[in-house]
């Protein structure tokens, strides 16, 4: 038996092209070349996209910002003005607090001197009104008138002042009336006639008023 040779059947590209154009086998290493170059090209377009759209999702873009509305540096920059002035308001008040404290520290001081000063001349008073009376009657000669002296000036230094005189018009407050001794035409007020005790004050307080003996006005 004999074999026949195999005749070959033409492809697709043999049978398509036209008559007389030689076929041209593709070449691997232009194919691949040009897949190659278009591929990075592809990239960049794609990060750009994603760039854009990630651009576009921003909504704290300087161009969808409102106009008028402050950025961060404007927030921060108002924080720190209400920072400053809360600790303004806070050191005011503390240098008022400061200074009525010490205000209320100078008084107190003062109205302790006041009361120790008080407790140790109030004894003194009733050795004055001795004194008084000895130069009433004439009995304050020698040295015991220059101890009298002395003594009537250091209390004074001290703040013990004397008032009371004949004279004056009666004042409640300074006064305290021991009797009436009538009237008299020669005074428009009430009138202290006679001082039987001298009153004593150390600055505005009373220690202790002086006795009196007042007249009356004649029209009273």
């Amino acid at each position: 038996m004999t074999d026949r040779p195999v005749e070959p059947t033409p492809g697709p590209e043999a049978t398509d092209l036209p008559e007389g154009e030689p076929t041209a086998a593709p070449s691997p290493e232009g194919g691949f070349g040009d897949a190659a170059g278009e591929a990075p090209a592809q990239t960049e377009v794609e990060e750009q996209v994603a760039g854009d759209a990630v651009a576009g999702d921003d909504t704290g873009t300087a161009e969808e910002r409102p106009e008028g509305e402050p950025g961060a540096e404007q927030d921060e920059v108002f924080a720190l003005r209400g920072r400053v002035a809360d600790l303004t308001n806070d050191l005011q008040r503390l240098q008022a607090e400061y200074a009525n404290y010490r205000k209320r520290v100078d008084r107190d001081r003062q109205l302790v001197a006041e009361s120790a000063a008080y407790k140790a001349l109030t004894p003194v008073i009733e050795v004055l009104d001795t004194i008084d009376r000895a130069k009433e009657h004439g009995e304050l000669e020698g040295g015991f008138k220059a101890v009298a002296d002395q003594l009537e000036r250091v209390v004074t230094s001290a703040g013990l002042v004397r008032f009371g005189e004949p004279g004056d018009a009666f004042d409640p407050t300074f006064h305290e009336a021991l009797s009436h001794l009538g009237v008299d035409a020669e005074v428009e007020v009430t009138t202290v006639k006679h001082v039987a005790k001298g009153g004593y004050r150390m600055g505005d307080r009373v220690v202790r008023a002086a006795q009196v003996l007042v007249v009356d006005p004649a029209d009273a």
